[in-house]
């Protein structure tokens, strides 16, 4: 086992990317030890990526690139105005929620750094907030993407863990909702601090809408199930539910609506057990392109073809990471790794909480030097096991572990929302890293919360049957 951590890590020193780093460290060995013969790395990284769940992983990425050229950003941006704009600090709460809802179409932390984070930035910056405020909180609220539904990291955790995905994305929706206030107070109390006043004026009018607005896209679901419960197939429901919607906003020009739709298509659907993550992928891409193509018309030939091959481009280097992963992975448990490391914390304590919060430590360590998907799929085969024999609902640690990793994306060395808000806003790492560290105080405030009430995080799974 030495070799294989030893190789990897020298080669993550010298700037090897990480997923080479881990294929590489592998190879080299299974060269040197013969372990197994060389065959096994094929079949072992085919075995990685050959998963019904991973489908999901595509069809979220190019729902997210369809929505972005759709115009769907831009009219998330103008509803998070009307709803919140008006406190102060009225942008930064408006740079939270707008996260919040576009988090239910993107599902990475990246997509809405590099989405909607760009709009919110410079509009902060236009109307005078100094530019580390605009980047901290903006990097703050990108962390919300992949714990609200749908995620990547809690697919790709899933699939590791074998838990149900459906389960993973109604637990992450209260630490959501938790995170989400606890950043809304920061910036209440930043904005008193600093006199930050309100962005727009208070119109009852554009409250009302706003309210109207999402009274609507919240009875959705309820409305597609109350047919469905009178008699009416899934699919007359929804075609019924949807055209009356369409009908409606074609009427009244309720743009974000229909722009909300995606994450209730995705979150409603799901719950209701109307169709798998996968498929829920696909009916959000397929409501993507009705958006862009016939309701805003903003998509071309020229502007889908970017969207594809983003797509292809984001699909090839997650899959490439999860294979090399977990061949990584399968000869750390092949090497006993696991019951090693189960020995050591064994012997530290038998005390569950006092494991969670080493094992707190732990990732958010690693956080800081490997990528979100390498981090799950190496470390759950090995944590999983001691995780089993506390009696701590897996569940419960995927949304652990993923906030975790969150929090680790916004720190250098490997921190990749770091890197992209560093880029957006043309500063220096050096002063990017300083914006975004008071930000950290309500997230980790939140990770303190949520690893130490698990009713936080369990009980929606457990009220819709999903999980005991």
């Amino acid at each position: 086992m030495t070799l294989l951590i030893v190789s990897f890590l020298v080669l993550m020193i010298v700037g090897i990317p990480v997923a080479v780093s881990m294929a590489v460290a592998s190879l080299l060995y299974l060269v040197v030890y013969d372990v197994a013969p060389d065959v096994i790395v094929a079949q072992r990284m085919i075995a990685g990526v050959e998963s019904f769940p991973l489908l999901a992983v595509p069809f979220f990425i190019l729902a997210g690139n369809l929505m972005n050229i759709a115009g769907v950003t831009g009219r998330i941006y103008s509803f998070a105005v009307a709803l919140v704009g008006w406190m102060k600090g009225g942008l930064a709460q408006v740079n939270i929620i707008g996260s919040v809802i576009f988090s239910g179409m993107s599902g990475t932390a990246l997509a809405d750094a590099a989405g909607i984070g760009t709009i919110e930035i410079k509009a902060m910056k236009d109307h005078g907030y100094p530019v580390e405020a605009a980047v901290g909180v903006t990097a703050a609220s990108a962390t919300l993407g992949p714990i609200f539904p749908p995620s990547l990291p809690f697919v790709i955790y899933g699939m590791m863990a074998n838990v149900s995905i459906g389960a993973l994305f109604l637990a992450g929706i209260v630490p959501g909702v938790v995170m989400t206030l606890l950043m809304m107070v920061t910036v209440a109390l930043i904005a008193h601090k600093r006199g930050w006043g309100s962005d727009t004026g208070f119109e009852w009018n554009r409250l009302a809408e706003a309210g109207l607005e999402v009274i609507i896209v919240l009875t959705f679901p309820m409305v597609v199930y109350g047919l469905i419960w009178a008699g009416l197939s899934v699919n007359v429901a929804l075609i019924i539910s949807f055209a009356v919607l369409i009908a409606l906003d074609w009427y009244f020009d309720w743009s974000a609506v229909m722009a909300l739709m995606t994450p209730i298509i995705l979150i409603g659907g799901m719950t209701m057990g109307w169709f798998t993550p996968t498929e829920a992928a696909v009916a959000a891409v397929i409501w993507s392109l009705f958006l862009g193509l016939v309701r805003y018309r903003t998509m071309t030939f020229r502007t889908l073809a970017k969207a594809g091959f983003d797509t292809i481009e984001t699909t090839a280097s997650v899959l490439f990471i999860v294979t090399a992963a977990s061949i990584f992975a399968w000869l750390l448990t092949v090497g006993e790794a696991a019951q090693g490391l189960s020995d050591l914390i064994l012997s530290i304590t038998d005390n569950k909480w006092v494991f969670l919060i080493l094992v707190n430590i732990l990732v958010l360590i690693v956080g800081c030097f490997l990528d979100t998907i390498a981090a799950i799929t190496i470390l759950v085969p090995i944590l999983l096991p001691i995780v089993l024999k506390f009696e701590i609902d897996p569940v419960h640690f995927g949304v652990i572990m993923t906030l975790n990793l969150m929090i680790g994306l916004l720190h250098p060395p490997l921190g990749m929302v770091l890197f992209v808000l560093s880029r957006v806003a043309k500063l220096s790492v050096e002063r990017t890293t300083m914006a975004i560290l008071p930000w950290l105080v309500p997230l980790f405030i939140a990770l303190l919360m949520i690893t130490f009430m698990p009713f936080i995080t369990l009980w929606l799974p457990q009220t819709m049957g999903l999980i005991r």
